[in-house]
């Protein structure tokens, strides 16, 4: 079976658990050189687990809403590797409240990340694809909730709404220069963040999603390795979502 992302190079953001991990997971499977960023340090077990299985990757610990941490991520990427093929920009938080009791700390840490992380690796990955003959993908992790409202999620939605238009303005500017940029919109996935959660809450999101179930990590990931590959060539500027039906009803 042909490996649709050897000899390419793929940054994940976020990527020490959730949607971020199965994303390495699935790009390593498929061949890539895998660079693994969060700004945790887990992300390093992940690292020595794929490379003791036969992958190639490297963990960069990183702070998305840090200019100089995503310019030294850029650079560190390109000097082990040579290229930068791939942004997967999965980096995200929530603080869930109503606006009016929403702190004005909490709506700016969360638009720091959600929106100014995804800006600047956007910004520093165009630079260095610009440089590169054969251009590159980008895919940013927005939401249901950069397509849709709901209640307690104002700080987000508006985040994420806005990393929407960035990346169809992004396409607008850059599909001629050889860089696709695309969306993944995800429903509730299984993720460390959603197990926490008690149970009845659980459960009431599963009500929102028609397929009667949260969604898997690894679903999430395959759509952002298609929107990624060479199958996706004519794709630019879309939001591809992955929601189970959330946004149908």
């Amino acid at each position: 079976m042909d490996k649709r992302f050897m000899n390419k190079t793929a940054l994940v953001t976020g990527a020490a658990s959730g949607i971020g991990e199965a994303a390495v997971r699935a790009f390593a499977a498929e061949g890539a050189n895998v660079v693994i960023s969060d700004i945790s340090a887990d992300g390093q077990n992940l690292s020595e687990e794929l490379n003791r299985q036969g992958g190639s990757t490297v963990f960069i610990q990183a702070d998305v809403t840090k200019e100089e941490d995503v310019k030294r991520m850029i650079d560190a990427a390109v000097d082990r590797y040579g290229q930068l093929d791939v942004l997967f920009a999965n980096a995200g938080i929530g603080v869930p409240s109503l606006i009016h009791e929403t702190s004005f700390d909490d709506w700016k840490k969360v638009i720091d990340v959600n929106l100014h992380g995804v800006f600047l690796c956007n910004k520093y990955t165009i630079t260095q694809m610009l440089k590169q003959a054969a251009g590159g993908a980008i895919v940013n992790n927005d939401s249901i909730h950069g397509l849709v409202g709901r209640q307690r999620t104002g700080s987000y939605s508006a985040a994420k709404g806005a990393v929407k238009l960035l990346t169809q303005t992004g396409c607008a500017e850059y599909s001629s220069r050889g860089i696709r940029i695309n969306n993944v919109n995800p429903g509730y996935i299984e993720t460390p963040l959603v197990d926490r959660l008690p149970e009845p809450v659980k459960q009431e999101l599963v009500k929102l999603h028609p397929i009667g179930r949260l969604g898997r990590p690894e679903e999430v990931a395959k759509a952002v390795l298609f929107l990624a590959s060479d199958d996706a060539s004519f794709i630019t500027g879309a939001s591809l979502v992955v929601d189970g039906g959330y946004t149908s009803v």
